[in-house]
Protein backbone atom coordinates (compact mmCIF):
# COMPACT_ATOMS: atom_id res chain seq x y z
CA UNK A 1 0.00 0.00 0.00
CA UNK A 2 3.03 2.20 0.75
CA UNK A 3 4.44 1.62 -2.29
CA UNK A 4 1.17 2.33 -4.70
CA UNK A 5 0.90 5.93 -2.33
CA UNK A 6 4.53 7.32 -3.08
CA UNK A 7 3.97 5.87 -6.83
CA UNK A 8 1.07 8.19 -6.58
CA UNK A 9 2.70 11.18 -4.76
CA UNK A 10 5.42 10.82 -7.57
CA UNK A 11 2.96 10.27 -10.46
CA UNK A 12 1.46 13.68 -9.30
CA UNK A 13 4.68 15.77 -8.51
CA UNK A 14 5.86 14.66 -12.38
CA UNK A 15 2.37 15.94 -13.24
CA UNK A 16 3.00 19.30 -11.77
CA UNK A 17 6.83 19.36 -13.79
CA UNK A 18 4.91 18.64 -16.95
CA UNK A 19 2.34 21.31 -16.22
CA UNK A 20 5.35 23.83 -15.31
CA UNK A 21 7.59 23.25 -18.46
CA UNK A 22 7.38 26.50 -20.16
CA UNK A 23 6.85 30.61 -19.82
CA UNK A 24 5.25 31.71 -22.88
CA UNK A 25 6.79 35.01 -23.16
CA UNK A 26 10.43 34.34 -21.93
CA UNK A 27 12.38 31.13 -23.46
CA UNK A 28 15.40 31.95 -20.96
CA UNK A 29 13.01 31.38 -18.24
CA UNK A 30 13.37 28.27 -15.98
CA UNK A 31 10.54 26.96 -14.76
CA UNK A 32 9.59 24.51 -11.58
CA UNK A 33 8.00 23.76 -8.45
CA UNK A 34 4.35 23.00 -7.13
CA UNK A 35 2.64 25.86 -7.40
CA UNK A 36 4.73 26.45 -10.90
CA UNK A 37 7.36 29.50 -10.77
CA UNK A 38 9.17 30.77 -13.53
CA UNK A 39 12.49 32.73 -12.79
CA UNK A 40 15.21 33.98 -15.09
CA UNK A 41 18.56 34.87 -14.17
CA UNK A 42 19.69 38.26 -14.55
CA UNK A 43 22.84 40.43 -13.17
CA UNK A 44 26.31 39.77 -12.39
CA UNK A 45 25.44 36.77 -9.75
CA UNK A 46 22.86 35.29 -11.50
CA UNK A 47 20.03 36.20 -9.21
CA UNK A 48 16.66 34.33 -9.90
CA UNK A 49 13.84 36.74 -11.01
CA UNK A 50 10.17 35.21 -10.26
CA UNK A 51 8.62 36.30 -14.02
CA UNK A 52 4.70 37.18 -14.54
CA UNK A 53 4.51 34.70 -17.57
CA UNK A 54 1.13 36.30 -18.61
CA UNK A 55 2.59 39.90 -19.75
CA UNK A 56 5.74 40.05 -21.46
CA UNK A 57 9.05 41.30 -19.71
CA UNK A 58 10.54 44.67 -18.93
CA UNK A 59 13.14 45.56 -21.00
CA UNK A 60 15.53 46.56 -18.06
CA UNK A 61 14.97 43.03 -16.93
CA UNK A 62 15.68 41.67 -20.27
CA UNK A 63 18.76 43.50 -20.91
CA UNK A 64 19.43 42.30 -17.51
CA UNK A 65 19.14 38.51 -18.36
CA UNK A 66 21.59 38.98 -21.59
CA UNK A 67 24.36 40.34 -20.23
CA UNK A 68 23.98 37.58 -17.69
CA UNK A 69 24.01 35.17 -20.73
CA UNK A 70 26.93 37.32 -22.49
CA UNK A 71 29.05 36.93 -19.35
CA UNK A 72 28.60 33.20 -19.31
CA UNK A 73 28.90 32.60 -23.42
CA UNK A 74 25.65 31.70 -23.28
CA UNK A 75 23.43 32.36 -26.25
CA UNK A 76 22.07 36.17 -26.97
CA UNK A 77 21.22 38.45 -29.45
CA UNK A 78 23.69 39.92 -32.09
CA UNK A 79 24.30 43.58 -31.71
CA UNK A 80 23.63 44.91 -34.33
CA UNK A 81 13.65 58.61 -40.96
CA UNK A 82 12.94 60.38 -37.84
CA UNK A 83 9.73 61.28 -37.19
CA UNK A 84 10.85 64.69 -35.79
CA UNK A 85 14.20 65.89 -34.90
CA UNK A 86 14.23 65.11 -31.51
CA UNK A 87 13.69 61.18 -32.23
CA UNK A 88 16.49 58.78 -30.89
CA UNK A 89 17.87 55.35 -31.77
CA UNK A 90 19.18 52.72 -29.88
CA UNK A 91 23.08 53.15 -30.93
CA UNK A 92 24.92 52.70 -27.58
CA UNK A 93 24.30 48.66 -27.93
CA UNK A 94 23.54 46.03 -24.97
CA UNK A 95 24.46 47.30 -21.32
CA UNK A 96 24.02 45.91 -18.20
CA UNK A 97 21.26 48.82 -16.77
CA UNK A 98 20.41 48.89 -13.21
CA UNK A 99 16.23 48.46 -12.74
CA UNK A 100 13.57 49.64 -10.28
CA UNK A 101 11.51 46.73 -8.63
CA UNK A 102 9.10 46.80 -11.17
CA UNK A 103 11.40 46.86 -13.82
CA UNK A 104 11.28 50.13 -15.04
CA UNK A 105 15.06 51.75 -16.01
CA UNK A 106 16.45 54.03 -13.39
CA UNK A 107 16.46 57.33 -14.89
CA UNK A 108 20.77 57.51 -14.05
CA UNK A 109 22.40 54.50 -15.89
CA UNK A 110 26.40 53.84 -14.94
CA UNK A 111 26.65 50.51 -16.47
CA UNK A 112 28.68 49.83 -12.53
CA UNK A 113 31.36 52.76 -13.81
CA UNK A 114 32.00 55.94 -12.80
CA UNK A 115 30.84 57.31 -16.39
CA UNK A 116 27.14 57.84 -16.36
CA UNK A 117 24.21 59.17 -18.46
CA UNK A 118 20.34 59.90 -18.58
CA UNK A 119 17.83 57.28 -19.99
CA UNK A 120 14.41 57.29 -21.02
CA UNK A 121 11.92 54.88 -20.43
CA UNK A 122 13.19 52.58 -23.00
CA UNK A 123 16.49 52.72 -21.40
CA UNK A 124 18.31 54.63 -24.32
CA UNK A 125 20.65 57.51 -23.76
CA UNK A 126 19.16 60.78 -23.52
CA UNK A 127 21.91 63.19 -22.47
CA UNK A 128 25.74 63.43 -22.62
CA UNK A 129 27.68 60.66 -20.46
CA UNK A 130 29.09 62.94 -17.08
CA UNK A 131 30.19 61.27 -13.46
CA UNK A 132 28.22 60.22 -10.97
CA UNK A 133 27.02 63.62 -9.90
CA UNK A 134 24.52 63.34 -13.04
CA UNK A 135 21.15 65.08 -12.27
CA UNK A 136 18.60 63.39 -14.39
CA UNK A 137 14.69 62.98 -13.83
CA UNK A 138 12.11 60.04 -15.52
CA UNK A 139 11.29 60.67 -19.02
CA UNK A 140 8.31 58.83 -20.53
CA UNK A 141 9.05 57.71 -24.31
CA UNK A 142 5.62 58.52 -25.83
CA UNK A 143 6.01 57.78 -29.10
CA UNK A 144 7.66 54.79 -30.61
CA UNK A 145 8.22 54.97 -34.77
CA UNK A 146 8.63 51.03 -35.90
CA UNK A 147 10.31 51.09 -39.41
CA UNK A 148 10.11 47.97 -41.02
CA UNK A 149 11.72 46.41 -44.36
CA UNK A 150 10.20 43.82 -45.70
CA UNK A 151 10.96 40.85 -48.19
CA UNK A 152 9.59 41.22 -51.78
CA UNK A 153 5.67 40.38 -51.44
CA UNK A 154 2.04 42.34 -52.59
CA UNK A 155 1.41 44.65 -50.19
CA UNK A 156 -1.54 46.55 -50.09
CA UNK A 157 -1.89 49.57 -48.27
CA UNK A 158 -5.34 50.04 -47.03
CA UNK A 159 -5.18 47.01 -45.23
CA UNK A 160 -1.82 47.66 -43.43
CA UNK A 161 -3.28 49.63 -40.42
CA UNK A 162 -5.99 47.26 -39.73
CA UNK A 163 -3.29 44.33 -39.90
CA UNK A 164 -0.45 45.96 -37.52
CA UNK A 165 -3.84 47.16 -34.93
CA UNK A 166 -4.12 43.28 -34.62
CA UNK A 167 -0.05 41.88 -34.81
CA UNK A 168 0.43 44.53 -32.00
CA UNK A 169 -2.48 43.58 -29.75
CA UNK A 170 -2.29 39.74 -30.03
CA UNK A 171 1.18 39.44 -29.92
CA UNK A 172 2.69 42.57 -27.76
CA UNK A 173 -0.44 43.49 -25.42
CA UNK A 174 -0.88 46.66 -27.27
CA UNK A 175 -4.50 48.60 -27.45
CA UNK A 176 -5.38 48.77 -31.07
CA UNK A 177 -6.05 52.86 -30.56
CA UNK A 178 -2.31 53.13 -29.83
CA UNK A 179 -1.41 52.60 -33.35
CA UNK A 180 -1.57 56.35 -34.64
CA UNK A 181 -0.62 56.07 -38.40
CA UNK A 182 1.03 52.93 -40.62
CA UNK A 183 2.81 54.62 -43.83
CA UNK A 184 4.30 52.39 -47.18
CA UNK A 185 6.56 53.27 -49.58
CA UNK A 186 6.39 50.00 -51.96
CA UNK A 187 9.45 51.51 -53.88
CA UNK A 188 11.55 50.75 -50.84
CA UNK A 189 9.48 48.12 -49.29
CA UNK A 190 9.52 49.88 -46.19
CA UNK A 191 6.35 49.96 -43.46
CA UNK A 192 6.60 52.88 -40.93
CA UNK A 193 4.01 52.26 -38.24
CA UNK A 194 3.28 55.22 -35.80
CA UNK A 195 2.51 53.57 -31.84
CA UNK A 196 1.89 56.97 -29.29
CA UNK A 197 0.28 57.34 -26.45
CA UNK A 198 0.02 59.96 -23.52
CA UNK A 199 2.89 60.27 -21.05
CA UNK A 200 0.55 59.17 -17.94
CA UNK A 201 -1.00 56.00 -20.02
CA UNK A 202 0.76 53.00 -18.43
CA UNK A 203 1.38 50.92 -21.63
CA UNK A 204 4.77 50.25 -21.73
CA UNK A 205 5.84 51.22 -25.69
CA UNK A 206 9.47 50.40 -25.43
CA UNK A 207 8.53 47.00 -24.23
CA UNK A 208 6.73 46.46 -27.36
CA UNK A 209 9.10 47.50 -29.56
CA UNK A 210 11.89 45.29 -27.51
CA UNK A 211 10.06 42.08 -28.34
CA UNK A 212 9.33 43.06 -31.84
CA UNK A 213 12.92 44.31 -32.71
CA UNK A 214 13.92 40.77 -31.44
CA UNK A 215 11.15 38.89 -33.92
CA UNK A 216 12.13 40.81 -37.01
CA UNK A 217 16.17 40.13 -36.10
CA UNK A 218 15.28 36.61 -35.99
CA UNK A 219 15.73 36.34 -32.05
CA UNK A 220 12.66 35.83 -30.33
CA UNK A 221 12.08 36.21 -26.53
CA UNK A 222 8.92 34.45 -27.01
CA UNK A 223 9.40 30.68 -26.49
CA UNK A 224 7.12 29.78 -29.68
CA UNK A 225 10.48 30.38 -32.23
CA UNK A 226 7.76 31.35 -34.76
CA UNK A 227 9.26 33.44 -36.97
CA UNK A 228 7.27 37.06 -37.32
CA UNK A 229 5.13 37.57 -40.46
CA UNK A 230 1.85 39.58 -41.25
CA UNK A 231 -0.71 38.25 -43.74
CA UNK A 232 -2.01 41.15 -45.79
CA UNK A 233 -4.74 40.17 -48.81
CA UNK A 234 -3.77 36.23 -47.94
CA UNK A 235 -0.30 37.60 -48.98
CA UNK A 236 2.48 36.40 -46.02
CA UNK A 237 5.06 39.56 -45.31
CA UNK A 238 7.91 38.95 -43.88
CA UNK A 239 10.76 41.35 -42.36
CA UNK A 240 14.27 41.60 -43.39
CA UNK A 241 15.59 44.96 -40.88
CA UNK A 242 13.89 47.43 -38.16
CA UNK A 243 14.78 50.58 -36.74
CA UNK A 244 13.11 51.43 -33.86
CA UNK A 245 12.97 55.58 -32.99
CA UNK A 246 11.79 56.52 -29.40
CA UNK A 247 10.58 60.08 -29.33
CA UNK A 248 10.04 61.04 -25.35
CA UNK A 249 8.04 63.79 -23.47
CA UNK A 250 10.59 66.03 -23.28
CA UNK A 251 13.60 66.64 -25.68
CA UNK A 252 16.76 65.00 -24.91
CA UNK A 253 19.66 67.36 -23.98
CA UNK A 254 22.85 66.20 -25.51
CA UNK A 255 25.17 69.08 -26.76
CA UNK A 256 28.23 69.77 -29.13
CA UNK A 257 30.64 67.39 -26.79
CA UNK A 258 28.56 64.35 -28.37
CA UNK A 259 29.11 64.65 -31.89
CA UNK A 260 31.58 62.32 -33.17
CA UNK A 261 35.13 63.81 -34.87
CA UNK A 262 33.50 63.51 -38.32
CA UNK A 263 30.62 65.62 -37.51
CA UNK A 264 32.75 68.29 -36.39
CA UNK A 265 35.00 68.09 -38.84
CA UNK A 266 31.98 68.64 -41.12
CA UNK A 267 30.90 71.92 -39.28
CA UNK A 268 34.11 73.43 -38.63
CA UNK A 269 34.50 73.02 -43.08
CA UNK A 270 31.04 74.82 -43.52
CA UNK A 271 32.17 77.34 -41.13
CA UNK A 272 35.30 78.20 -42.33
CA UNK A 273 33.83 78.25 -46.19
CA UNK A 274 31.29 80.55 -45.20
CA UNK A 275 34.09 82.90 -43.75
CA UNK A 276 35.94 82.95 -46.58
CA UNK A 277 33.12 83.60 -48.60
CA UNK A 278 32.00 86.53 -46.67
CA UNK A 279 35.44 87.92 -46.71
CA UNK A 280 36.34 87.17 -50.84
CA UNK A 281 33.11 89.39 -51.33
CA UNK A 282 33.76 91.66 -48.45
CA UNK A 283 37.60 92.65 -50.80
CA UNK A 284 35.77 92.16 -53.71
CA UNK A 285 33.39 95.13 -52.74
CA UNK A 286 36.48 96.84 -51.64
CA UNK A 287 37.97 96.50 -55.07
CA UNK A 288 34.92 97.50 -56.98
CA UNK A 289 34.93 100.93 -54.11
CA UNK A 290 38.48 101.94 -54.93
CA UNK A 291 37.84 101.74 -59.12
CA UNK A 292 34.86 103.77 -58.70
CA UNK A 293 36.16 106.57 -56.87
CA UNK A 294 39.50 106.67 -59.24
CA UNK A 295 37.11 107.09 -62.55
CA UNK A 296 35.73 109.88 -60.45
CA UNK A 297 38.59 111.66 -59.62
CA UNK A 298 39.69 111.23 -63.71
CA UNK A 299 36.09 113.09 -65.14
CA UNK A 300 36.59 116.03 -62.54
CA UNK A 301 40.25 116.22 -63.79
CA UNK A 302 38.81 116.82 -67.19
CA UNK A 303 36.09 119.27 -66.38
CA UNK A 304 38.65 121.72 -65.28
Amino acid sequence: MKVIIALCLLALVAGASAQCETCSTMKWALCDGSPCQCQLPVGTAGAKLTLDCTNLIPKCFLMQAEMYRVRNKLDTRTIGGKPVEEAIVDNDGIYDPECESDGRFKAVQCNHTDTCWCVNSAGVRRSDKGDRNIKCEPVETIWVRLQLTHNPAAVNKDQLKGTFQSLLSKRYNTPTARVDNVDYDPDASRIVVDVKKDAKDPVDLPRMAYYMEKDVKMLPLFKDQTPLKVTVSGNDVTFKDIVVYYVDDKPPTFTMKSLTGGVIAVIVVVVLAVVIGILVLFFLRRREQARYGKTQAKEMENLS
